[in-house]
């Protein structure tokens, strides 16, 4: 019998696939969904200090509460990584300071004046696309998506034009030190390699950065004395690596949910208010990082399974963001949704703190979209992005029809 007061716990079960392997990686959706509902808690197989939590419940009560689930360390963390430490991996209250930076370079205000050049991009964008003429296929993640991002990002950076064909690589290294040093980890690394780690390095230096951009407000700050040198070079970086893909990724899935549901796609175009609802569900539908790591920092119990104290613990967003305990259909993509409470930013004090720049990229872009392009259609099987961690289309065919 367990001690008066206590529970008796039963022993954590142990997924039977490894969701990190290429099989998994291809079909994550799949993969997630059955873990989330294997267990509230589950286990790696081959990993004794792994668990995985991925019921809507369970993930956002994990990222409220920092002091029981720090940011400080994740599952297979490498302190060495190419990933910048800083902001993503701190607790209160250095999260807190260095946040604060960010959160006012990043403001509705501040971002204001960029507004207009995002949608000038996006305008010259689609009107290349028109060029192409009606029925047109094209890639929409490398076409679209990326095209803006990688232009937009960079510029509001203040990065050198010269390298930024390094972002795809270094998007991709970023999101391989998320995950296991497994076999996608390696081919990734063999496939990026020096060249690229140079150019991050390089360009996320001070005189490397145009006056008055996003990323020169970094090193303002550290002159202020509000953080240090050495951690507005580690912002700029963080900002270039966590600001790009995700955005890629989130509205290039946005585009295939156009594809498979035209008729969503149809209420956008005609109510342009339900651009960011179709951002935000894009987000909940197909989260671009399947999971955030956190560290147990005490013994929590859930549902009767204790997570004892120490335990690298995986909070999965996608799978989460799909769990039927919260939300109705969520296979359907459904712009006029209630998201809110979705997990597809983060949440609580690691809520994404980008999410103004995101929601202004999703305007422009996909504003001047819906204005040109009266249909997407599917071209070809939609390829994934093949990252352990990051998700979402790394080729998209589809076919374009004007208005």
């Amino acid at each position: 019998m367990p001690p008066r007061g206590k529970t008796m716990s039963t022993a954590i079960p142990e997924f039977d696939t490894d969701p990190f392997s290429h099989d998994s990686v291809r079909n994550a959706r799949a993969v997630d969904d059955r873990l989330r509902e294997f267990a509230p808690v589950v286990r790696l197989a081959g990993e004794d200090n792994i668990v995985m939590l991925a019921r809507f419940e369970h993930v956002a009560a994990g990222l409220r509460d920092w002091k029981t689930f720090s940011s400080t360390s994740r599952p297979w963390h490498d302190p060495n990584s190419v990933r910048p430490e800083l902001l993503l991996t701190d607790d209160p209250p250095k999260h807190s300071r260095v946040r604060a930076v960010v959160a006012s370079a990043l403001s509705p205000a501040a971002l204001s004046k960029m507004a207009a050049a995002f949608r000038t991009d996006a305008d010259d964008l689609v009107a290349g696309l028109k060029a192409r003429g009606e029925g047109a296929e094209v890639d929409a993640v490398a076409d679209i998506t990326q095209s803006f991002v990688y232009k937009v990002l960079p510029d509001l950076l203040g990065l050198p034009e010269k390298g930024r064909e390094h972002l795809s690589a270094f998007g991709n290294m970023v999101w391989a030190t998320m995950g296991p040093m497994n076999a996608l980890f390696q081919e990734t690394m063999a496939s990026t390699g020096q060249p690229v780690i140079d150019w991050a390095t390089e360009a996320c230096k001070r005189e490397n950065l145009l006056p008055g951009s996003l990323g020169m407000a970094m090193y303002e700050a550290a002159d202020r004395g509000e953080i240090t040198a050495e951690e507005a070079y580690l912002l700029v970086g963080i900002l270039l690596s966590a600001a790009a893909d995700t955005t890629v990724m989130t509205m290039a899935t946005a585009l295939q949910a156009f594809s498979q549901f035209p008729e969503q796609y149809d209420l956008v175009r005609a109510d342009p208010t339900l651009i960011r609802a179709a951002f935000e569900e894009s987000l909940r539908w197909d989260s671009p990082s399947r999971m955030a790591g956190r560290l147990a920092m005490r013994d929590v119990e859930i549902d009767g399974y204790v997570i004892p104290a120490g335990t690298r613990c995986g909070l999965m967003f996608a799978a989460a963001n799909r769990d039927t305990r919260k939300w109705t259909d969520p296979d359907r993509f459904d712009v006029r949704r209630a998201t809110a409470g979705h997990l597809g930013f983060g949440f609580g004090v690691h809520a994404c703190v980008g999410r103004i720049l995101a929601l202004l990229e999703a305007d422009a872009l996909l504003g001047a979209i819906c204005r040109e392009i009266q249909a997407f259609e599917p071209a070809g099987p939609v390829e994934p992005w093949m990252t352990t961690i990051g998700h979402g289309p790394a080729k998209l065919p589809v076919a374009l029809r004007f208005a």
